[in-house]
C-alpha cells in the first residue's frame, strides 16, 4: 500500500486562498474529491493509500482546513462552493472531471454535474447524493429561524482544547465516530494551535443554519441532468437511505451499494478497501 505523502498546492478565488491536497500518479487519472461538512481534504487519505494509480486531487472548501473563510457575515451556501470547484477544475484545465464526493462534498458534485454535465463524466459518491431537501412551504419559516439563531451564534466562541490528545478523543466519539488514525488525519490539518490550546481552523459561520435553501423541486431538476455514470455507496449506519430512495430512479446510469460501517466508512479499514476497489474497477474501463 502506498505512503500517506502528499503534495499541496492553493489557488486564489475572488483574492481567498483554497488549499488543494494530492496524491498517487501525476499522470493517472485526475479525480477531484470533495469532503464533508466540517472535515477537509486529509479525508481522503485512506482512500488514496488504496489508489496510488490515479491523480487524486482534494479541495479543502472554503472556510474548512486550510483554506481561507469566507469574509465575515458572508454565508456559506452550497452554491458557492460549486463556484469554487468551478475554478479548480478550470486551474487544472480539465475539460471533463471524474468527483469524488463524501456526504456535503456528494451534494456539491451532484450540483456541479447537474449544471454543467459536458463537463463531468463519472460521480463517485460516499454516504450522500445531494443537499438536504425542504419542502417549499416551509423555507419562510426556516428563513426567519435562521435568522434569529444567527444573531444568537454571532456572538458564540468555542473554548479551546488543552491538548492535541484531547481534541483527538472528543473527535473520535464525535456524532459521526472515526478511528484514532483518522481523527489524526483530520485534526492535523483542522485544529491550529494558540496561546490557550487547541482550536479549529474551521469557520465557526459553518455551523449556522442557512437562511436561504434549495427546496426539493430544485434538487429534482438537478438530479434529473445526471445522465453520466454514478456510483452511490451508501453507509448501513450513515445518514440512512430514505434521504436518497426518492431520487435513485431519476438517474439512468446509477449503481447502488451498500456497505456496512458508519457515515465516515470510507476511513474504516474494509469499507475504504472495497470502495477503492469499485472505483479502480470503474476508472480502468473507463479509461
Amino acid at each position: 500500500m502506498a505512503s500517506r505523502a502528499h503534495r499541496s498546492w492553493q489557488l486564489e478565488v475572488h483574492g481567498r486562498r483554497l488549499t488543494v491536497m494530492e496524491w498517487g500518479d501525476p499522470q493517472g487519472v485526475p479525480v477531484v474529491a470533495l469532503h464533508g461538512w466540517l472535515d477537509n481534504a486529509a479525508s481522503f487519505t485512506l482512500l488514496a493509500r488504496h489508489l496510488p494509480q490515479i491523480r487524486l486531487i482534494a479541495l479543502d472548501l472554503a472556510g474548512h482546513g486550510l483554506s481561507d473563510h469566507r469574509a465575515a457575515g458572508q454565508p456559506y451556501y452550497i452554491w458557492d462552493n460549486v463556484a469554487d470547484v468551478q475554478a479548480l477544475v478550470d486551474t487544472l484545465a480539465l475539460e471533463r472531471v471524474v468527483f469524488l464526493g463524501h456526504s456535503l462534498g456528494a451534494g456539491v458534485a451532484t450540483l456541479f454535474a447537474g449544471a454543467f454535465p459536458e463537463r463531468v463524466s463519472q460521480l463517485l459518491l460516499v454516504d450522500g447524493l445531494t443537499p438536504v431537501d425542504y419542502a417549499a412551504e416551509e423555507l419562510p419559516e426556516q428563513m426567519a429561524n435562521a435568522l434569529k439563531r444567527r444573531t444568537r451564534l454571532s456572538r458564540r466562541s468555542l473554548r479551546p482544547y488543552a491538548s492535541f490528545e484531547q481534541a483527538v478523543q472528543a473527535r473520535m466519539n464525535g456524532r459521526w465516530p472515526v478511528s484514532r488514525e483518522a481523527a489524526v488525519w483530520l485534526l492535523e490539518r483542522g485544529l491550529r494551535k494558540q496561546a490557550d490550546g487547541w482550536v479549529w481552523r474551521s469557520d465557526l459561520a459553518l455551523t449556522q443554519a442557512s437562511v436561504v435553501r434549495l427546496c426539493e423541486q430544485q434538487i429534482t431538476a438537478f438530479v434529473r441532468r445526471l445522465t453520466m455514470p454514478v456510483l452511490l455507496v451508501m453507509a448501513q449506519q450513515g445518514i440512512g437511505m430514505e434521504r436518497v430512495e426518492s431520487l435513485l430512479e431519476l438517474m439512468p446510469a446509477l449503481e447502488l451499494r451498500v456497505l456496512t460501517g458508519g457515515h465516515h466508512l470510507h476511513l474504516e479499514a474494509k469499507a475504504s478497501a472495497q470502495i477503492a476497489a469499485w472505483i479502480g474497477e470503474r476508472l480502468a474501463t473507463s479509461g
